[in-house]
C-alpha cells in the first residue's frame, strides 16, 4: 500500500454507513415528530445542518464527540436564547430522561447512545433573517446564519479540486479527534475550505502536482496556525505533527514508502474496532 491509498482508504472508512446511518436518521425523524408533539405550533420549522448534511461528519469509531446539528426555529421570536434553550431541556427531559442532557452554549445537548444531538433553538427574524445564539463571550444575544451558504462553499470547493476536499476534511477532523481537539471542528472545515491549495488542482496541477489526496493533506496540515491565544499545548501538538509529516516527506522523497506509511500512521493511526461501541450502534432512543 501506498502512502496516497492509505489517506484514500481512510478518508473512505471515515463516511458513516450501514447501520449506524440507520440509526441516525431514526433518531433524527423520532426527534422531529416528538418537538412537533411537545411544541405544536410555536414552532416555525426544524432543520437538519453541519457536518452530517455535508457528509464530513465522522463515524463515532473515529470521534466520539461525533454529532448532528438540529436547529429549531421558533415561531415568537421575542425571546432571549436562554428561554428558548430552557424550553430545549424541558422537552428533553421529557421525551429523553434516561439520556444525557446539558446545555453547552448556545446549544442544548441531547446525548443518545450513538450520537449526539445539538439543539440549536433559532429565530426567523423579518430583519436579520435566520439567527441562533451567539456564543457566551459574544457582546449580543443572536447571531446571522445562513446554514445552506457553507455547504454550497464546501461543494463548490470540493468540486473544483478532483472531489478531495471532503476526503480532506475527514482527515483532518480525525487528526483532530485523535489529538485532544486543537481545533474546533467547524473552524477546522472552515480552514480548509479558505486555504489556497497551490499547484493542486486547476490548470497548473498536471505540471507540478500529481493532485493526490497526500498533497492536500501535506499542504494544509503544514500550512495550519493557531491563534496566539491558544494553550501552549495545543501549540506543542501541532508543532509536532508538522515535524512528523515533514519526515514522511523526505521519507518518499528518498524512496522509502513503506517507512513513509509507517510514520504516517504515527499521524493517523488505523482504526481500530470497537466491539462495544459497534453493538451500541444497534439501539437508539
Amino acid at each position: 500500500m501506498t502512502v496516497n491509498s492509505y489517506l484514500t482508504n481512510l478518508a473512505n472508512s471515515a463516511i458513516i454507513r450501514d447501520s449506524e446511518k440507520q440509526n441516525i436518521a431514526r433518531s433524527i425523524s423520532t426527534l422531529q415528530t416528538r418537538l412537533n408533539s411537545y411544541f405544536g405550533s410555536q414552532l416555525k420549522r426544524q432543520v437538519v445542518f453541519g457536518s452530517y448534511t455535508r457528509n464530513t461528519i465522522l463515524p463515532r469509531t473515529m470521534d466520539q464527540n461525533s454529532d448532528i446539528d438540529y436547529m429549531i426555529v421558533f415561531a415568537d421570536s421575542s425571546f432571549t436564547p436562554q428561554r428558548y434553550l430552557n424550553q430545549l431541556r424541558q422537552f428533553s427531559a421529557t421525551y429523553y430522561g434516561r439520556s444525557e442532557i446539558f446545555q453547552s452554549n448556545p446549544t442544548m445537548v441531547l446525548s443518545l447512545n450513538h450520537i449526539k444531538l445539538e439543539l440549536v433553538p433559532a429565530i426567523d427574524d423579518w430583519f436579520h433573517g435566520l439567527r441562533i445564539p451567539a456564543k457566551a463571550s459574544s457582546y449580543q444575544n443572536w447571531i446571522d446564519t445562513d446554514p445552506n451558504d457553507f455547504n454550497s462553499s464546501l461543494t463548490s470547493k470540493n468540486q473544483s479540486n478532483n472531489s478531495l476536499i471532503k476526503p480532506l476534511v475527514r482527515l483532518v477532523k480525525y487528526w483532530n479527534a485523535k489529538n485532544g481537539y486543537v481545533f474546533e471542528s467547524y473552524d477546522l472545515e472552515q480552514k480548509v475550505i479558505n486555504h489556497t491549495f497551490f499547484f493542486l488542482g486547476g490548470l497548473l496541477s498536471s505540471l507540478r502536482s500529481s493532485g493526490q489526496l497526500k498533497e492536500y493533506f501535506f499542504e494544509f496540515m503544514l500550512g495550519l496556525e493557531l491563534p496566539w491565544t491558544a494553550s501552549q499545548a495545543k501549540k506543542n501538538t501541532l508543532v509536532s505533527v508538522k515535524r512528523k509529516i515533514e519526515s514522511v516527506k523526505h521519507a518518499l522523497a528518498i524512496g522509502l514508502e513503506d517507512n513513509a506509511e509507517l510514520q504516517l500512521k504515527n499521524i493517523l493511526p488505523p482504526v481500530q474496532t470497537n466491539q462495544s461501541l459497534l453493538r451500541g450502534l444497534s439501539t437508539y432512543r
